[in-house]
């Protein structure tokens, strides 16, 4: 039984995901799997690639053939290189920068909107807040 290391469609039309799977040569192309090992998203900017590494090794050891494509994809991850025994096993990955944290932005952005909780944010409200201002100044008694 000849073994490949193959790329599984998912997603949408224009929106494909690929999950990385050792099957069977002679099963479809989105059929059954023996392993999946890993994920390929090559819409994301930069591409997403994941991949057990430990899992390739062991699935390369045995004989499994990838695809060309998939092929390129373990040569971007630095796996093939590895399992070849040549130099660059680090691969030329690309990774995306890490996102803010969502309660680090929120806390922010309400410590912004507690400083300008008083401003007013329509031109008849300010022509207000300025007359009462105005009219603040005028009354404070001034000392002598």
């Amino acid at each position: 039984m000849a073994v490949k290391i193959k790329l599984k469609r998912l997603g949408k039309i224009r929106g494909a995901q690929y999950r990385i799977v050792v099957a069977d040569a002679r099963t479809k192309r989105d059929g059954r799997a023996i392993e999946e090992i890993g994920k390929y998203h090559p819409k994301e900017e930069p591409s997403l690639i994941e991949v057990s590494s430990e899992r390739v090794q062991y699935w390369l050891g045995v004989g499994a053939q990838p695809t060309e494509s998939v092929e390129k994809l373990l040569k971007v991850t630095g796996d093939w290189q590895k399992f070849k025994g040549l130099p660059g096993a680090e691969g030329t990955l690309k990774t995306a920068e890490a996102k803010a944290d969502k309660g680090e932005l929120f806390a922010a952005a309400a410590k912004e909107a507690a400083n300008l909780e008083g401003a007013a944010t329509t031109p008849k409200a300010k022509k207000k807040a300025e007359a009462k201002e105005e009219s603040t100044e005028t009354e404070a008694p001034s000392e002598v």
